[in-house]
């Protein structure tokens, strides 16, 4: 992998990973159109980036964390479903679905179909869930599950916990930061284990990872200030729009 691959790959998990357009999916399908050999390493480095856009996380929400135990308490609830089904289905979905472009392809329009007809059927509750810190275990829990989906490349982890937090009556700023919050210890993990599953990453390799690791930081950083506002004014329906377009346009390109 070259490093102009790396910062583009970097940029592009920066770009999608708060968005609901599943920032998996889009590493998946863009090495495929610059044609980079799908190695192991490749799906490693698709997943050790992220680390790039949890550091952006802390850099914006490290005070939440350390002023909020309730918050904490929170998204630790939430986090505890992924983490048990991630512990168990990570060898398939290494093995048969990080690497199956039929699979992104149609997560990716599926969940933009199922977006769009979400926010057209959707009636905001009366009182919304005004603030992390009123959301219940159960409601954390449920939001875990609904993120543990994610696992499938191409249905978007920010996109599941939001839609799933919507459907609970938490009002959408909020549940777009605790989906924020909760990308944290999900990705924390999901990093952790595949360097300790694979072994980790050869010497040679380190630059390649900075490279795509500091495009990732720096992207994020805008990504997310830009998802709060947007949120603040509009719904999900374009993203859902954009999910089925780029699905498309992808299967019309790797024909």
């Amino acid at each position: 992998m070259s490093f102009f691959q790396a910062a583009f790959l970097g940029l592009v998990e920066g770009l999608t990973e708060f968005l609901p357009v599943s920032s998996t999916g889009h590493l998946i399908l863009t090495s495929r159109l610059l044609a980079i050999p799908q190695t192991e390493f490749l799906k490693t480095f698709e997943i050790a980036i992220q680390l790039g856009a949890i550091l952006a996380v802390l850099a914006l929400y490290w005070r939440r964390f350390l002023r909020s135990p309730e918050a904490l308490k929170r998204v630790i609830a939430a986090f505890l479903p992924t983490a048990v089904l991630g512990l168990v289905f990570y060898k398939m979905v290494k093995t048969y679905l990080l690497s199956n472009d039929a699979v992104v392809v149609w997560s990716l329009a599926i969940g933009g179909l199922v977006m769009i007809v979400f926010e057209r059927r959707r009636r905001p509750p009366v009182v919304p869930v005004a603030a992390i810190e009123a959301i219940s275990y159960r409601q954390a829990a449920i939001i875990g599950l609904c993120q543990a989906l994610a696992m499938i490349p191409g249905v978007s982890r920010s996109g599941a916990t939001i839609i799933g937090g919507l459907a609970l009556g938490i009002d959408r700023a909020v549940i777009v930061e605790f989906s924020f919050l909760l990308a944290v210890p999900t990705m924390a993990a999901a990093v952790g284990l595949d360097l300790l599953k694979s072994g980790g990453f050869a010497a040679a390799d380190a630059g390649v990872l900075l490279v795509g690791f500091i495009a990732s930081f720096a992207v994020a950083l805008a990504a997310v200030r830009f998802f709060l506002r947007f949120v603040r004014h509009h719904d999900f329906s374009a993203f859902g729009a954009y999910r089925i377009a780029a699905a498309l346009a992808y299967a019309l390109i790797a024909k």
